[in-house]
């Protein structure tokens, strides 16, 4: 997995980008009670904002760390949204983003350089 300072995880599954928040953000916000998740085919631009997820402390925005087209969403995190509480690194993917070049995930923080920036 490579991590973002905002707080996100990517990962690559069968060529596409899967994309998450660390079980740090999913802490930080609480209990989530709704999310918000974009229409399969966006193109995305790095920087985007792609999610929306309100919490019982405050609403927040999960934006598109890669460029690409979204391929997938995770429907089951609109119908439950407390998963990104309960399995923010596994079932809890936001959506799946095809790239051009897998190689921009080198830009991004490995495990050690993100547990040292959350401390």
């Amino acid at each position: 997995m490579k991590y973002t300072k905002d707080h996100e995880w990517l990962r690559v599954e069968r060529g596409l980008v899967v994309v998450g928040i660390t079980e740090h953000a999913a802490t930080q916000l609480g209990d989530v009670v709704f999310v918000e998740l974009p229409e399969i085919e966006t193109v995305i631009a790095t920087g985007d904002e792609v999610v929306v997820i309100e919490s019982v402390k405050a609403a927040s925005d999960i934006l598109a760390p890669v460029d690409g087209e979204i391929v997938a969403v995770n429907e089951a995190l609109v119908d439950n949204p407390g998963l990104v509480n309960e399995d923010p690194t596994g079932a809890a993917w936001f959506f799946k983003v095809k790239v051009d070049d897998l190689s921009v995930l080198e830009e991004f923080m490995d495990e050690d350089e993100y547990n040292e920036l959350v401390g």
